[in-house]
């Protein structure tokens, strides 16, 4: 027999006793939860320390960075400069720079001997600028290097062309220091369209990083250091850890953590490892991404295990300490709220009762002010009604065609509601689409009734442009029901004088014949024409026809402008005054139609150009008869003129070939290299001619500074124009030979100087 229980004597023994078990079970649940949450989050907050702190070194090291990409940029500049002159401007950038800061220990740069000296073809040799402070004084030093080959460390950085970190080293890179440290390099290239042509790099002492990671303590016996990309430790505590491979922090680890692998990738990762004295320690590695390197750094950040779990195991003891309390204050709470719920809960289920047989009426409403869920259900009751109540009047409105009627949903969940608001809009929808469809079934009557009245007109006046004019500008007027129009036609008989004419008007129903003229981009209607777009005016000045229009007489409400286009060219335009408002449908089919317009025009126009261009070609074939006879005396004596021009080009070919044979030549380009040179001076000299031409009229000359000064304006008049006779003795392996020289600027049409001859006889004085 089954044992009917009252709802208070059912929340006494059931919910009771599973509320109980189920408190139990949670608060474990919680408490377990809790302390891998707190662990978690412990694990979480040291990762983001280690990140920010990851961020504050990136910072560091982009600064370094930048301050190095500023000067390669900005050595691009001096590429012109001589050498001397440039090397002094570096050497003036750099001093304020080495004492304004401190931590740079030494700022160099490098510059690639093929890219700064002529003729120097090797891949590899370049010169050095070395910067450093030492004793409070700032000192430097000029020497080449990579003179056999470049070593694997610059010669890949060259490879890259990209800026980039190196990894720490024991610094050696200038004699006469007082000092040998541990140092990082920052190095950024400098590339001239895109092309190798040097470096600018600074050395940083490794001290400055110490510095920065030794404030990195979060909590108690924690410790921060810096990894190198290839694994090599560049800041620690422990001065003895310092330049060693993270292989020998972390030999039980390096291999199955990846640790090397996931710093070159740049990865944020941890894991936990145990020190010589069994103490386990959280590992936490942040990439350090500086600048535009791809070789990315990391900074790491040890924390002892027992200080992530402290806080954990205190959240326990506090967790079942408030679990054993909150079970007294449930069993206690629902002995008094058991009674309380019964009372108002049969009144809510007698009006439910009602409802559910369909009873909707004002009575059934419960008004209960307990400020509970309770409160809640009376007041969920209260809404159903009157929800119910409003949708039977809006169902009723519904039904006799009132689509007005308003329905006010209960909540986003309201389905009924939903529904029928859905159906009162479906058919209010339904009968709007109704009548737009009427509507536009009209309006494309009216537009397809246009178009076939339209092609009627082009095809009975495709003969007579006037008569083709006025038609057409008859037609609109009278279709769009407007009051006055024109049709302005591009006239371009004169090609000096072009201009939109005033072909055809039609206004208050009848032909008006006025002559008008409109420039060029003069008013709306060149307007119109420029910019190839209807132009529609709905707001009129009251002066605006008299003034721009040029159709004269009323003020219309609106004006409209539509250009005749043909193959993107605008032939022509109609423009149309309206007292009605022209609507969109009917300003679709005047663009429609002004197209068709453009392509009739320009066809009646070809039609008469050619018949005028039949009767141009008869006559001039009569006069072409007449121009072969003097045509074929001028051929006569263009003949004569050839055969003197042969005979001249006969003479300038024996003059030069004699002067091959006598003199020495050499052409020169404005920099002084040699570009051609005769046969006869090279037999003289017994050389070849690769052996001379791409060499430099300087080269082999041993000068002073005035002979320098003097030869760079002995240079300058060249070039300027001006000829030059000097002699000169030539040691040519061995053979001395003396030479009267000649120097002879050669200009183009435009008189400027392109080359530079210069003609050599020998002098028989200096022989010997």
């Amino acid at each position: 027999m089954k044992i009917k229980l009252k709802i208070r004597q059912k929340i006494l023994i059931y919910i009771l006793t599973i509320s109980a078990f189920l408190y139990i079970v949670a608060i474990g649940y919680i408490v377990v939860s809790s302390r891998k949450i707190i662990s978690r989050d412990a694990i979480l907050k040291i990762q983001y320390i280690t990140r920010i702190s990851a961020d504050k070194v990136e910072n560091i090291f982009d600064k370094e960075l930048s301050l190095v990409r500023t000067f390669s940029q900005a050595f691009t500049m001096y590429r012109s400069l001589p050498q001397d002159q440039w090397k002094k401007i570096f050497l003036d950038m750099y001093l304020p720079v080495l004492h304004e800061n401190p931590q740079i220990f030494s700022l160099w740069d490098s510059w690639e001997y093929k890219e700064f000296l002529p003729g120097y073809t090797k891949d590899y040799g370049r010169f050095v600028i070395n910067t450093w402070q030492e004793n409070g004084q700032v000192k430097w030093k000029y020497e080449e290097r990579s003179m056999t080959g470049d070593p694997a460390l610059y010669g890949g950085f060259k490879k890259n062309g990209i800026e980039a970190i190196w990894e720490p080293y024991l610094d050696q890179f200038a004699a006469g220091k007082s000092e040998v440290k541990l140092m990082v390099t920052f190095a950024s290239p400098v590339l001239i369209n895109g092309k190798y042509n040097g470096q600018v790099a600074t050395d940083v002492g490794l001290e400055s990083l110490q510095e920065v990671v030794s404030k990195i303590k979060p909590v108690e016996g924690s410790f921060a250091f810096i990894v190198s990309n290839a694994g090599i430790v560049a800041g620690h505590p422990n001065k003895e850890v310092l330049n060693k491979n993270i292989k020998e922090v972390f030999p039980n680890s390096i291999t199955s953590e990846k640790i090397i692998e996931r710093i070159q990738k740049g990865a944020e990762f941890y894991f936990i490892s145990t020190d010589d004295l069994g103490k386990k320690h959280l590992v936490c590695f942040a990439p350090i991404n500086a600048g535009k390197t791809f070789t990315p750094w990391a900074l790491v950040l040890s924390t002892p295990i027992t200080v992530i779990t402290h806080e954990a195991d205190n959240a326990l003891y506090v967790s079942l300490g408030v679990g054993i309390v909150g079970l007294l204050l449930i069993v206690i709470v629902l002995y008094f709220v058991s009674g309380k719920l019964t009372k108002p809960i049969r009144r809510i289920t007698t009006s439910l009762n009602r409802l559910a047989d369909g009873e909707i009426a004002d009575d059934l409403k419960i008004i209960l002010n307990t400020g509970d869920e309770i409160e809640e259900m009376s007041k969920a009751l209260n809404i159903s009604v009157e929800g119910l109540s409003n949708k039977a009047i809006a169902s009723t409105n519904i039904g006799n065609g009132n689509y007005d009627s308003e329905i006010h949903l209960l909540s986003e969940k309201d389905t009924l509601g939903q529904s029928l608001i859905n159906m009162r809009d479906s058919l209010k929808k339904a009968k709007d689409d109704e009548e737009k469809r009427k509507v536009e079934d009209l309006k494309r009557t009216w537009t397809n009734e246009g178009f076939a009245k339209f092609a009627d007109i082009l095809r009975e006046n495709n003969n007579d442009l006037q008569d083709l004019s006025d038609s057409i500008i008859r037609f609109v007027v009278k279709y769009l029901g407007a009051n006055q129009g024109g049709i302005f036609l591009w006239n371009e008989e004169d090609k000096d004088d072009q201009y939109f004419e005033l072909v055809s008007t039609y206004a208050w129903d009848r032909k008006k014949y006025v002559t008008k003229r409109i420039e060029k981009g003069e008013g709306l209607v060149g307007a119109c024409a420029m910019e190839k777009e209807t132009i529609f005016l709905n707001t009129v000045p009251k002066d605006y026809v008299e003034i721009t229009s040029g159709l004269g007489g009323s003020n219309p409400r609106c004006v409209i402008l539509i250009p005749l286009k043909f193959e993107n060219q605008v032939l022509g335009v109609i423009e149309m005054a309206s007292f009605n408002r022209i609507e969109k449908y009917q300003i679709e089919f005047l663009e429609k139609i002004g197209e068709s317009i453009a392509s009739t025009i320009s066809s009646v126009r070809i039609n008469a150009r050619t018949k005028a261009l039949l009767e141009q070609s008869q006559q001039q074939s009569e006069e072409m008869a007449a121009q072969e006879e003097e045509m074929r005396q001028n051929m006569e004596e263009l003949q004569a003129t050839q055969e003197e021009a042969a005979r001249k080009s006969a003479e300038i070919e024996n003059l030069l070939a004699s002067l091959n044979e006598s003199s020495y030549f050499i052409e020169y380009d404005l920099n002084g290299k040699i570009v051609n040179v005769n046969e006869a001076l090279m037999n003289r000299l017994n050389i070849e001619r690769s052996e001379i031409v791409g060499k430099y009229h300087s080269d082999g000359l041993d000068m002073t500074e005035n002979q320098k000064a003097e030869y760079e304006i002995f240079w300058n008049e060249l070039r300027a124009g001006k000829s030059k006779k000097i002699k000169l003795k030539i040691n040519w392996k061995g053979n001395v030979t003396s030479f009267i020289e000649t120097y002879y600027p050669i200009k183009d049409i435009d008189g400027n100087v392109i080359r530079i001859m210069k003609l050599s006889n020998e002098l028989d004085d200096f022989k010997g």
